[in-house]
């Protein structure tokens, strides 16, 4: 495997001394105390408090405004202080820190928080069966699935909300920009592969008067999608068809100018990715295009994205699907090739850091 700047200088490298290393070994050991701190904060307000008092605040004061005990304010607030997520002031009073605020105003940060806390704190507990068996073990956390997205529709509804939330949050910051690639060229039929929810086709049908967006999918999957869009007022031009994409017999329909595969691939094993892209091709024309949007770990900016998206791919062993994970791109290039595609372009940067990867029938 080879990276590319900035992931190269950062990845290729110990540049730790022995204290920092040592710290940090702690940090790791003790880093489910770590989590469970700081989201009682985020979710008592503890954080959101500090941050509207910036002369800080004692324990006491604290526990009166949140209505909690100063042996509770302070288990929390001293956890907090050796996190990093306050600090002390000269006065002896607790103060928002840098790293806290980001839990208060940082979309990002709070999806990502809830999204561990309510979809993986419990199930990642059986990671370790997960890689032995290729199987998303700690999906029995919630029941018997094969795989999360069998489960959507009956997942504890606090639950939905946080895999959703987190979803959607990444992904509709890169529609607006995916839009104009996609209908830079002649487009008036659509085929959203895993569609889900159907966000992409409403703003597919909001951004192009003609165009008609059929959403392949799981057939629960597109019950949820009708209940989403019935009350848009252009919703005749969003259809379905039901699929399930892991059945190799299963092809896809013809005649579309624009295939979309959107955050879908990553829920696949490599097998599953060739076999999907290969029936894709088969359905293409020498005009049409096949566009997926990821979130490619290796082509981010920021090294804060990339150590994200990694660690987003224990989910998908552990809760998902115990196949897939957030691509290597040489990886999903590699794939597009075999499935007889050819690569047209990469464009990179959209939204919060994904990448459109424009493919034409070799």
């Amino acid at each position: 495997m080879k990276l590319s700047s900035p992931q190269a200088e950062i990845y290729g490298n110990d540049s730790m001394s022995a204290l920092e290393a040592q710290r940090f070994a702690q940090f790791i050991a003790w880093s489910p105390v770590v989590f469970q701190v700081s989201y009682v904060m985020v979710k008592w307000g503890i954080f959101t408090l500090l941050s509207e008092h910036k002369e800080g605040l004692t324990i006491d004061e604290v526990a009166e405004q949140k209505g909690i005990s100063h042996y509770a304010a302070q288990i929390l607030l001293e956890g907090s202080l050796v996190i990093g997520t306050v600090y002390l002031n000269k006065e002896g009073k607790f103060c928002i820190a840098k790293t806290g605020r980001f839990f208060t105003r940082d979309g990002m940060a709070l999806r990502d928080l809830n999204f561990n806390q309510d979809v993986n704190y419990l199930g990642l507990f059986s990671l370790e069966d997960a890689l032995k068996n290729g199987k998303p073990e700690g999906l029995k956390v919630f029941g018997s699935w094969p795989t999360i997205y069998e489960a959507l529709s009956s997942l504890p509804q606090q639950v939905q909300k946080s895999w959703f939330g987190y979803d959607h949050y990444y992904s509709d910051n890169s529609f607006p920009e995916a839009l104009k690639l996609v209908f830079s060229r002649p487009t008036r039929s659509l085929l959203d592969v895993g569609g889900n929810t159907g966000r992409f086709a409403v703003q597919c049908i909001d951004y192009n008067a003609d165009v008609k967006v059929t959403i392949m999918d799981l057939p629960q999957q597109l019950d949820l999608m009708r209940q989403a869009t019935n009350c848009h007022p252009s919703s005749e031009r969003i259809g379905g068809f039901p699929a399930n994409l892991l059945d190799d017999s299963q092809a896809f329909p013809t005649g579309f100018d624009a295939i979309w595969m959107s955050q879908f691939l990553d829920c696949f094993s490599e097998e599953q990715v060739i076999s999907i892209l290969t029936r894709a091709a088969k359905s293409m024309s020498a005009d049409s295009r096949l566009y997926i949007m990821e979130t490619l770990w290796d082509r981010q900016r920021f090294e804060t994205a990339s150590f994200s998206l990694a660690m987003a791919s224990v989910y998908f062993t552990a809760m998902a699907n115990g196949n897939s994970k957030m691509f290597y791109s040489e990886d999903l290039i590699r794939m597009v090739r075999q499935a007889g595609l050819e690569l047209d372009v990469i464009h990179d940067g959209l939204g919060l850091g994904h990448s459109l990867l424009v493919c034409k029938k070799a």
